[in-house]
């Protein structure tokens, strides 16, 4: 697997003309704060993948045996092809890019590519026809797709939805304690905790994130309509869907074999049934593997994942919403930043504007993402391209959902709870203490206790004195009329802190999200 160097993050800083002059902010005014992406879901990216397929599928093809034509390439010659990999630079993009310019075919550009800088290692020169040997593109283009997706994920946007998950358990057990007035249908309601209110966003951020990591990358390599044709016409005695499972697999993806109705196995139809009796017991068969025969690899895995991270996102608007909210109540405070300004023309301002950025950002990722996710699975027969000029905006629907991240958890660092203004809300809504007089009331057989209640409190103002003196009046045992004489909105919270301390027994994020 490619690994991303340092100076890659240093190249691809951009000069502030060319930043300046970007359509997309993500590439202009955001460049830096979403840069750890680029090496990952530029073209710079997916043309270092395509490479990477290519030269393994080379050595592959160089171990199998019955390939007399092809033998087994030395040491020497599998680290020079390694080094392709390994040490691919900007440079080497560019080259592919003028090759491109000529071809007008962006994967034929890698295999020409390659042969140019095979050229100077004799032992890979004397083979090079077996570049791109019983290729199409979409096997090449369909395994570095699935390989940038899963390394994006896993080396920057997990850790990032990992990191904002903690900062918001962080809250939910430092805050655990601290009485909160609820708000339904934005009315005064039963008191909860701040910790609590923190705790249910994190949990779902958690629970989604589990989900996310549960989806399997899938990659296909059946050559160009899935039947291995031109793979068995030059070598017909190679078992080439075995051959391709285990080239898929030991990219570290799963294999897809169902891109067509039958697949050939030696001598015998290979069918997805067949398939399933032979792999069942090995390794986790799901049934969206056989559903609807494509040519292509059908990218119904890279919908899951997105539909997956939209709702991701969508919990996040949710926080990010209320946030605003608490902050426009005065229960939260922003730490400010000497030099910083919050408006252009009234002094005393700090506004949420990390929460709004989010929100936006959220909105623009959770809209390229799902548009990905309602064309990607579609294809006109055996194959279009309307797929590929989709695909590569991966980068954009990802790339704001990162800025998104960053924008929310940044803003969580500046919170400041502001106790006093919670308090002075609950000291203000004593009717929220009617659902535990009338509930009291029903344990002990008083009839109509919700109506008496609702003709007490409904449209009118509510004091301690006045909750005070109906209570008194209520034929209850002496033990709980005095604890309901007791209660307070601030005491009204039920287990909403034990539920907040426990919010890491809900969600295990310490191992982090990872696609396997």
């Amino acid at each position: 697997m490619p690994q991303v160097k340092d100076n890659y993050l240093d190249e691809f800083d951009d000069s502030r003309e060319f930043s300046i002059m970007c359509l997309s902010p993500l590439d202009g005014r955001y460049a830096r704060k979403i840069k750890e992406l680029r090496p990952f879901l530029s073209e710079f990216g997916l043309i270092h993948f395509r490479v990477m397929v290519e030269v393994k599928w080379f050595l592959k093809l160089s171990e199998i045996a019955e390939i007399k034509d092809f033998p087994a390439l030395s040491e020497d010659a599998r680290s020079f092809l390694k080094g392709i990999v390994d040490n691919f630079s900007l440079k080497d993009a560019l080259e592919v890019k003028k090759i491109e310019q000529k071809t007008n075919h962006d994967v034929k550009a890698i295999e020409y590519f390659l042969k140019q800088k095979c050229q100077s290692c004799p032992e890979v020169a004397e083979v090079l026809e077996f570049f791109h040997f019983a290729c199409t593109s979409e096997d090449i283009n369909n395994l570095a797709y699935a390989l940038l997706l899963k390394e994006s994920l896993n080396t920057v946007i997990f850790p990032t939805m990992v990191e904002l998950y903690q900062a918001i358990s962080s809250i939910a057990k430092a805050n655990a304690h601290i009485p909160m007035l609820s708000r339904t249908h934005g009315q005064p309601a039963s008191p909860t905790t701040l910790g609590k209110e923190m705790a249910n966003f994190a949990v779902r951020l958690g629970n989604q994130g589990r989900i996310i990591s549960g989806v399997q990358i899938l990659g296909k390599f059946a050559g160009a309509v899935g039947n291995y044709n031109a793979h068995k016409v030059a070598y017909p005695s190679i078992n080439w869907p075995r051959i391709a499972e285990e080239f898929v697999t030991s990219l570290g993806i799963g294999f897809n074999p169902y891109v067509t109705q039958a697949c050939f196995f030696k001598n015998k139809t290979w069918n997805p049934n067949h398939y399933l009796r032979q792999k069942k017991g090995k390794t986790k068969i799901t049934w969206n593997m056989f559903i609807r025969p494509r040519l292509i690899e059908p990218h119904d895995y890279i919908s899951n994942l997105f539909y997956g991270i939209i709702q991701f996102n969508s919990i996040l608007i949710d926080f990010d919403r209320d946030i605003w909210s608490y902050v426009s109540l005065g229960y939260f405070k922003q730490i400010t930043k000497p030099g910083e300004v919050g408006s252009s023309t009234m002094p005393h301002k700090v506004n949420p504007i990390d929460f709004e950025n989010s929100e936006g950002n959220l909105c623009l990722a959770n809209a390229v993402l799902s548009g990905l996710a309602m064309k990607l699975p579609i294809s006109r027969m055996q194959r279009d391209l309307t797929d590929s000029t989709v695909l590569r905006n991966i980068g954009v629907g990802l790339g704001y959902s990162l800025l998104a991240y960053l924008s929310a958890v940044q803003g969580i660092q500046k919170l400041q709870v502001n106790e006093s203004r919670l308090k002075e809300d609950l000291e203000h809504t004593w009717e929220v203490l009617a659902e535990a007089i009338q509930t009291v009331m029903r344990r002990y057989g008083i009839p109509e206790p919700y109506e008496k209640l609702k003709e007490l409190t409904r449209g009118r103002a509510v004091t301690k004195d006045s909750l005070r003196e109906f209570t008194e009046s209520l034929e209850l045992p002496e033990e709980a009329k005095l604890e309901l004489l007791n209660l307070t909105p601030h005491h009204y919270t039920g287990e909403a802190e034990n539920l907040a301390r426990a919010v890491d027994d809900a969600i295990d994020s310490m191992t982090g999200f990872r696609i396997r």
